[in-house]
This record gives C-alpha cells, sequence and structure tokens, in this order.
C-alpha cells in the first residue's frame, strides 16, 4: 500500500477541493491516459488495486505511470467512542485529487488493450474519469 516515508506533521487538516488540477494535466508519459472529471480524496489502496487492475488486464506489456501518490494523513477516531477528547489517529493516507489531474499513464500496448484497462482501472476508483488520447 501506498504511503509516504516520513511527513512534516503527523495529522492534516481535512481541507476542501477547489478548482481544476494546474499540475499533472497534460500527459507526459505515455501515449494513452486515465483522467479525472470530479474532486475527490482518492487512497492508497484504491490507487493500488487500480493499478493491479490496469497491468493485469495489459498481462505486463507495455508501461503504466502513476501519477498520483497518496501523501495527506486521513484521521479517524475508533468506533463507540465519545464526542471530544481530541482528532483521531491517522488510520490511512489519501490524495487530493481535481478535475483535469493525469492519474495514470500507459504506452506499449494497442489502443483498444489501453482503452480496456484504463476502463477496468476508472471501475477501482471513487470519481468519474475518462480516458484520453495523446495527439502528437
Amino acid at each position: 500500500m501506498l504511503q509516504p516515508v516520513r511527513t512534516k506533521w503527523r495529522k492534516a487538516h481535512k481541507g476542501r477541493i477547489h478548482g481544476n488540477a494546474s499540475r499533472a494535466n497534460f500527459i507526459n508519459y505515455g501515449a494513452f491516459a486515465l483522467k479525472a472529471m470530479s474532486p475527490e480524496r482518492v487512497t492508497g489502496k484504491q490507487i493500488e488495486a487500480a493499478r493491479v487492475a490496469l497491468t493485469r488486464h495489459m498481462k505486463r506489456q507495455g508501461r503504466v505511470w502513476t501519477r498520483v501518490f497518496p501523501n495527506i494523513p486521513v484521521s479517524k477516531k475508533p468506533i463507540e467512542v465519545r464526542m471530544g477528547k481530541g482528532k483521531g489517529s491517522p488510520e490511512y493516507y489519501a490524495c487530493r485529487v481535481k478535475p483535469g489531474r493525469i492519474l495514470f499513464e500507459v504506452d506499449g500496448v494497442s489502443e483498444q488493450i489501453a482503452k480496456e484497462a484504463l476502463y477496468k482501472a476508472s471501475a477501482k476508483l471513487p470519481i468519474k474519469t475518462k480516458t484520453i488520447k495523446r495527439f502528437v
């Protein structure tokens, strides 16, 4: 599961995801990509599940680039704990994804295989996505 080796702060504010992506919003590496269309927090488990689905469908041919990394600690209180008594401990790590962000890039496979693989990966993510193609 993806998580940072060390962080500057142990706990983070929840925050809100406003606006469109200004970074990682163009294809840099591959020929096909999965682009986020809605704002959401994507967990490390979801990113890993999408990556596994992607590589399995491609039968380990071609190349996959992951353009997101979960670096935000998400805290949670234990069940049946009364209100107050401070913030819960960090449970997992997530990535704040803005609309327009490239999540995965694929190269070295045919267009049909790439689109099917990216579709299967998008089923593992909690956001609306679309498959895009690099224009040369």
